[in-house]
């Protein structure tokens, strides 16, 4: 980065992971052996190098136009590797990979991480696998569980899309620059939606925008009687949005649907 007089954008999110033995172990875990991957953020091209000793082909994504000149010098040989400049947040992967089946593996911008897994999980459909570096918070709000102070929307869009587990826990020295949070390798696998989840996700943002209210009350906006509906779908009106399954909220749309 120097030689091209760059220095890491705290704007972008940008820590870089600068350990080969973690890099190796990410690739090692992604298993892309002959797989179509695409890297979001791949910044100065160490995990990308990486994957494409593996995989058939990796596309990688970078909005930062410094590290895009840089990603040149760096992958610019390898004729399996395709960088593209762009905000990945932004990206419709369908469309740019054709509806081929793909895998993702990055370690992404701390900033735009969360957003980026759910867009995907929730209209890629042809993606198979994630394998991704994100906080360690983030990494919590993925896989938490019904009951717990970290379980949220994350953890429903997850779970209606995916089944998932940690990998390994990195810690901050390993990156340059060091952020202030530790971070986690997460995976997740991808399965087929049931039917309803987009709108029990709907149905699961409004009860976790005011998850103090029991749902009854929390659900009103939505529906006009949210008590008989959380009845016929077997779920209790008094109870709170951290309590439900993800299925739960499939249970409350397809009631709400099928009175």
């Amino acid at each position: 980065m120097r030689a091209h007089g760059l220095s890491p954008n705290k704007r972008l999110g940008q820590n870089f992971l600068a350990d080969p033995n973690i890099v190796r172990r990410i690739v090692q875990e992604a298993d892309v052996s002959g797989a179509l991957v695409v890297e979001v953020g791949a910044g100065t091209g160490t995990l990308t190098a990486a994957l494409a000793s593996e995989a058939e082909f990796v596309v990688a994504y970078e909005l930062d136009r410094g590290l895009v000149d840089l990603l040149a010098d760096t992958v610019g040989h390898l004729a399996n590797v395709d960088v593209r400049q762009a905000d990945a947040a932004e990206v419709d992967f369908s469309d740019e990979l054709d509806g081929y089946p793909w895998s993702m593996v990055a370690n992404l911008p701390y900033n735009v991480g969360t957003g980026i897994i759910l867009d995907v999980l929730r209209h890629a459909p042809s993606i198979e696998r994630l394998v991704v570096m994100v906080q360690s918070e983030v990494a919590d709000r993925l896989l938490s569980e019904p009951g717990s102070r970290t379980y949220g929307l994350p953890s429903v869009v997850a779970g209606l899309h995916a089944t998932g587990r940690r990998l390994f826990s990195v810690p901050p020295q390993v990156f340059e620059p060091a952020p202030r949070v530790g971070s986690a390798v997460v995976l997740l696998n991808r399965i087929s939606s049931p039917p309803y989840a987009e709108r029990a996700m709907e149905i699961a943002g409004a009860g976790f925008g005011q998850r103090r209210k029991m749902l009854r009350r929390s659900l009103a906006s939505l529906m006009t009687d949210p008590s008989a509906i959380l009845d016929a779908a077997g779920v209790d009106p008094t109870a709170r949005a951290e309590q439900l399954t993800p299925m739960d909220y499939v249970a409350i749309a397809r009631a709400e649907e099928n009175p």
